[in-house]
């Protein structure tokens, strides 16, 4: 987290009153986001956890503005912002990569539209630079057929660092990966961002992600009319050992706060069902299903 020193930490990004509604043929506009506020420092990374269909992956792609604002405002850098920009960088969940390119090349495709007037030898360096910190440096002229799907990821990240952002947003960036594909690249992602002293958010659905890599975890309430319900604090050191932190009982106490809210707190407002006792079953697709059977695994656990 960004360090204390008496003196209060600059805002990267504030997100005030953010509002986003879609179009209702039958009626008003759809509002799925509704006053959703968050300020972040420099150097700080947050994670963005809720149950699926809450509206997460919505914030970031606004914040990244590939997703038109509703109402309310964003500002980067002492900038409102209007749109895409450099000064944001998106890593998918996909890497999306142009198959006849290989690694260089993708990295290189954004770098020349980033750095028009660098040199070749400067665009070079950058590229060649953000291959070797994810780990690639022996692979830059690899084709993705010829890469694993976790190096793919690795190409996709490299893209995104090369940049040079204030801020790297991070949508779901290993939900197609196996566990130590997984653990790796998480490493990566936090190795990066010591060195290149990034701001970042992480949208995820893994509790125990969450807690690892974040300073604050900002929990959000379930949609429609979806916001900021409660953001905890992580207090671990960096750099971050994952043997230690897993270790310490604080990661726990974390965890549960987390599954808690998803559980309990978390208001239900659609696809429910309510009961005659006045309970409330909430129905969540596939890809929440994790975060549901885990909670529901920490509800039976302190019963």
């Amino acid at each position: 987290m960004t360090a204390t020193t008496g003196k209060k930490p600059t805002r990267a990004v504030e997100i005030f009153n953010l509002v986003k509604e879609y179009p209702n043929p039958y009626g008003d506009d759809f509002r799925v986001i509704e006053n959703f506020n968050l300020n972040i420092a420099e150097g700080e990374f947050i994670s963005l956890i809720g149950h699926s269909g809450c509206g997460k992956s919505t914030v970031l792609t606004m914040l990244a503005g590939l997703n038109e604002i509703s109402d309310g405002g964003i500002i980067v850098g002492k900038k409102e912002i209007s749109g895409p920009g450099p000064d944001r960088a998106v890593v998918f969940q996909s890497p999306c990569l142009m198959p006849w390119m290989n690694a260089f090349q993708n990295v290189m495709l954004g770098v020349r539209n980033v750095y028009p007037h660098a040199t070749k030898a400067e665009r070079k360096q950058i590229v060649e630079h953000s291959l070797s910190v994810v780990g690639l440096g022996d692979a830059m002229k690899k084709y993705p057929r010829e890469l694993s799907g976790g190096m793919q990821q690795r190409v996709g990240i490299a893209r995104a660092i090369a940049l040079q952002p204030k801020v790297l947003l991070l949508d779901e960036p290993f939900g197609r990966l196996d566990s130590l594909t997984r653990m790796e690249l998480q490493d990566v992602i936090i190795d990066i961002l010591a060195k290149e002293k990034l701001t970042a958010l992480i949208v995820t659905h893994d509790v125990d992600e969450a807690v690892f890599m974040a300073d604050r975890c900002v929990m959000m309430s379930n949609g429609p009319l979806a916001g900021v319900g409660e953001i905890l604090e992580i207090d671990f050191p960096r750099p971050r050992n994952r043997k230690e932190v897993f270790l310490d009982p604080m990661f726990f106490k974390y965890r549960e706060h987390l599954l808690a809210f998803l559980e309990q707190r978390a208001p239900i407002k659609s696809g429910s069902r309510t009961f005659a006792n006045g309970n409330t079953m909430g129905f969540i697709d596939k890809k929440g299903a994790d975060l549901e059977a885990a909670a529901a695994e920490h509800a039976t656990s302190v019963a």
